[in-house]
């Protein structure tokens, strides 16, 4: 039994040894010049305006792409199990799929409805 699990720990022992490997090759190799641009926030390329004490207001838009991006991320996480043991799940995981795809449906329009698929 045991030795059925021994690629899969091998596969992500070798995963992380790799992440460490490259992580830390890049901290002795890499450039270390510090400079004022460097250790400044990223904005996409927007020079960073000062905002009031307590943060500035953020458009909502931020908010509803990263709700998209988490449904259809869970969505996708969810369906792809369901399609390869379709066969042998039966009828109730047949309903319990719809029930979840309605749920995502309906978090796909409430985005659709405020605005999230407009493209400025």
């Amino acid at each position: 039994m045991t030795e059925s699990y021994v690629p899969l720990l091998f596969l992500l022992g070798l995963g992380g040894a790799f992440a460490l490997v490259s992580v830390g090759l890049s901290l002795v190799v890499g450039p270390k010049r510090y400079n004022r641009a460097k250790m400044e926030a990223y904005e996409c390329g927007i020079q960073p305006t000062p905002h009031a004490s307590g943060g500035g207001r953020v458009p909502i838009k931020y908010y509803l792409t990263a709700m998209l991006f988490i449904i259809f991320d869970i969505e996708s996480v969810f369906l792809y199990p369901f399609a390869v043991a379709f066969n042998q799940l039966g009828l109730f995981a047949l309903v319990e799929m719809i029930l979840f795809i309605v749920t995502v449906f309906v978090a796909y329009a409430y985005v659709w409805r405020r605005g999230g698929l407009e493209w400025d």
